[in-house]
């Protein structure tokens, strides 16, 4: 009879101790200890990865409340194009308005220079009619009336009030009403007429 070598021994004893191993986990399960099944099925299946991951699916709660802020951001960028639309018309009406102004000062602005330099020929005109006014009243009359019959009637009218108004400050009689007279006599009774009229209107 062959002796059985101790190597032999050792596989021997290891596959009995599989069997009994093996044996004693249905064993186990058979009587409800453990859940053998479960325990297999866990390890039969494949870890699941992270992009396959139940979890990481959005739920319907989820998806809803996305849909939800989506939509809000939606109103929100329809509500600041809106804005920026008012904004643009504004800023178009502010422009319009802003060139209406600048065309209004620069029309003040070209009526005040054609007043001052009105206003220049205006003075440049009075300080004339008071030269013209003081050189009549140092003439003798009728030397007067000679050169006045041949002015524009304004012209008369303004240097005769002057001399008014240079009798009236010198606390003088004003020979403005002997000068009419010359002129009525001596050239004209219609332009003394009317020279008398215009003075009681302008």
């Amino acid at each position: 009879m062959r002796v059985v070598s101790d190597k032999a021994k050792v596989l021997y004893m290891l596959l009995l101790i599989i069997f009994l191993s093996v044996f004693g986990l249905f064993w186990l399960d058979t009587i409800g200890l453990i859940n053998l099944h479960k325990y297999m099925n866990r390890f039969a299946k494949e870890s699941p990865s992270v992009l396959e991951k139940a979890g990481d699916e959005p739920s319907l709660i989820e998806r809803e409340e996305f849909e939800k802020e989506k939509q809000k951001l939606h109103d929100r960028v329809e509500e600041l194009d809106k804005r920026e639309a008012l904004l643009a018309e504004e800023e178009k009406k502010i422009k319009s308005e802003r060139e209406k102004i600048e065309e209004v000062a620069n029309g003040l602005k070209l009526e005040k220079k054609k007043f001052e330099e009105a206003k220049k020929v205006y003075s440049g005109y009075q300080k004339n009619v008071r030269i013209l006014a003081e050189k009549i009243g140092n003439m003798p009359p009728e030397d007067s009336v000679k050169i006045m019959v041949n002015w524009e009637d304004p012209l008369i009218i303004d240097v005769l009030r002057q001399l008014d108004a240079n009798a009236l400050e010198a606390g003088q009689q004003s020979i403005t009403p002997y000068l009419i007279t010359l002129i009525s006599s001596l050239h004209s009774t219609d332009k003394a007429s009317r020279i008398m009229y215009l003075m009681t209107q302008l």
